[in-house]
């Protein structure tokens, strides 16, 4: 009988003391989980002070490739006049590329759907001077060549350059 009244007391306080800790773990979670939450908020804004000036270069730097590998000033830059429309069309092929490839790495940075724009500039860009090449005779100048893809650009109605550029900005003001 001694044993089991000695049993009833363990188990009377070990339920007791179950019951204690549940209530303080209740009553304390929120709490904790309050503490997690700022944590956490602290470690993104330190991650985002840290991120945010390389987030902005990307974003200029984005909107610079554009700038670079539109036809009405990359054509300008590379002396049109030098070249017969074979050589130029293989030359303005490597500009954009190299472009890019100079500036694949700010994927990492930029959203992706701002990525996504960039590639797609960067295939216009060689779709246009590709189309172009093709409604020239073979024996075209580069000067002709030129000329074809800034008329081609100009039937535009609304240049694509400007556009991609204004959606950059408008995802890049989704940063503040």
């Amino acid at each position: 009988m001694m044993i089991f009244s000695f049993l009833y007391e363990v188990v009377k306080f070990a339920v007791a003391g179950i019951a204690i800790v549940m209530v303080a773990f209740y009553l304390a979670r929120p709490y904790l989980d309050s503490s997690q939450k700022l944590q956490l908020l602290d470690l993104k804004k330190a991650t985002s002070a840290q991120t945010l000036p390389l987030r902005l270069q990307a974003y200029e730097r984005v909107v610079l490739l554009i700038d670079r590998i539109n036809p009405s000033n990359m054509l300008p830059r590379l002396n049109v006049s030098a070249y017969t429309a074979a050589e130029l069309q293989s030359l303005i092929v490597t500009e954009v590329r190299n472009e890019f490839q100079h500036n694949v790495t700010q994927q990492l940075y930029i959203s992706s759907r701002a990525w996504t724009l960039v590639k797609r500039i960067k295939d216009d860009t060689l779709n246009l001077c590709n189309g172009a090449m093709k409604t020239l005779p073979a024996d075209a100048s580069g000067l002709d060549l030129g000329r074809a893809i800034l008329a081609h650009l100009s039937k535009m109605e609304h240049d694509p350059y400007d556009m991609a550029v204004g959606m950059i900005r408008t995802d890049l003001e989704e940063l503040f």
